[in-house]
């Protein structure tokens, strides 16, 4: 398990980006292979794997053909531990936006 609570987002990125090629290794794919299979170019996933122009879409595209998609089904899920909680997020799921607190300045 990756414990990230203290990390920077630099030292989240690469270890999350070793693991990317670890799981390619592991699966016997070159970044060829994977570019080709994620719509991507062979830099790109290079790139990734080095930590350099970590593009979202781009790390997605890659899990998704690594067959990681349920790892990132786990991104961002609310935390529902109460039911002031689903309350909260049930109303919070109408509004479109957050409003402006006005400050005293």
């Amino acid at each position: 398990m990756l414990d990230l609570s203290f990390s920077k987002p630099s030292e989240v990125v690469k270890r999350l980006c070793e693991r990317l090629r670890t799981e390619r290794l592991v699966l016997q794919m070159t970044q060829s292979d994977v570019a080709a299979r994620a719509g991507i170019g062979t830099n790109t996933v290079s790139n990734l794997e080095a930590g350099r122009n970590v593009g979202f879409e781009n790390v997605i595209r890659v899990a998704m053909v690594l067959g990681r998609t349920k790892e990132l089904e786990g991104l961002f899920l609310p935390r529902l531990d109460s039911l002031e909680d689903i309350r909260r997020y049930d109303d919070s799921a109408s509004r479109r936006r957050i409003k402006r607190k006005l400050s005293n300045a």
